[in-house]
């Protein structure tokens, strides 16, 4: 029976792969924000809920704790938590809201659970908006640079694509990101791009449902021979805008510095 952690499990693509998944005989954690959805998910999935809000490191801390102690072995990790927001924030932590959701959080946990996930497959739920984002290994809170929400957005999935292309040079995972194309969900819930339009009766038309979304998520979840790192968008592998080793490198550097982690894995 596999173990797969599922990170913003607690609706859209998350809640619906934890329950596909869970039909398929996994062991599933279900990791939410909100403490009552991850825990109703949880249960109608048969699996076992987990709380942690990624905007406060020191619970995505407490988080690796847990699963590292709960979970010796896991075998498909999915980085899947994020979120895009209407206004710059800075979190308890002080760094941006959005890119520490959508990116040092994910990275964090992923480190964090290094003893757990040798021989795992980790695949990190991205999108087609990296194509936009900008990465400023100088300004990686965007301090300096006018606040734009989708930008924004589009840079912290670019980082999570990149993230998982070192990842995959690094660490002894199969390490895939993926672009779930458009989705019914709650990501806009704070307000920003998109957020009227995701709320509408044509969206309903022309969106995916969650489980549609889910879809990709599970292929790659089990799928063998996957090329390392790939970003993979309507099923198959593309080349991500602003791939490069050497950004990638010191992107993982950098951040690893940021969050106070030695720069291995």
């Amino acid at each position: 029976m596999p173990t797969v952690v599922i990170t913003g499990a607690s609706a859209g693509i998350g809640a619906a792969a934890a329950r596909r998944f869970a039909a398929l005989g996994a062991e599933v954690a279900v990791v939410g924000r909100s403490p009552e959805k991850t825990a109703a998910v949880a249960r109608a999935a048969g699996a076992e809920p987990f709380t942690a809000d990624f905007a406060k490191l020191d619970d995505v801390r407490a988080l690796a704790d847990t699963l590292g102690e709960r979970y010796p072995a896991i075998d498909v990790l999915v980085n899947n938590a994020g979120g895009q927001f209407g206004e710059r924030a800075v979190t308890v932590d002080g760094h941006e809201l959005t890119i520490q959701v959508n990116y040092f959080a994910p990275y964090l946990l992923t480190r964090l659970l290094a003893g757990s996930l040798t021989g795992a497959r980790v695949v990190s739920t991205a999108s087609n908006a990296h194509g936009i984002g900008r990465i400023d290994l100088d300004d990686l809170d965007a301090t300096e640079a006018r606040y734009n929400s989708f930008r924004r957005y589009g840079t912290s999935k670019l980082a999570n694509i990149l993230f998982t292309r070192e990842l995959a040079r690094r660490a002894p995972v199969t390490a895939v990101s993926f672009h779930p194309g458009g989705v019914v969900t709650d990501l806009f819930r704070e307000g920003g791009f998109l957020a009227s339009a995701v709320r509408s009766r044509l969206a309903g038309r022309v969106l995916k449902t969650p489980d549609q979304g889910a879809e990709p998520l599970l292929h790659l979840a089990f799928a063998s021979d996957l090329p390392a790192g790939a970003y993979f968008t309507g099923g198959r592998v593309r080349v991500p805008g602003g791939a490069d080793p050497e950004l990638e490198r010191a992107l993982w550097d950098r951040t690893a510095e940021l969050l106070g982690l030695a720069p291995g894995w």
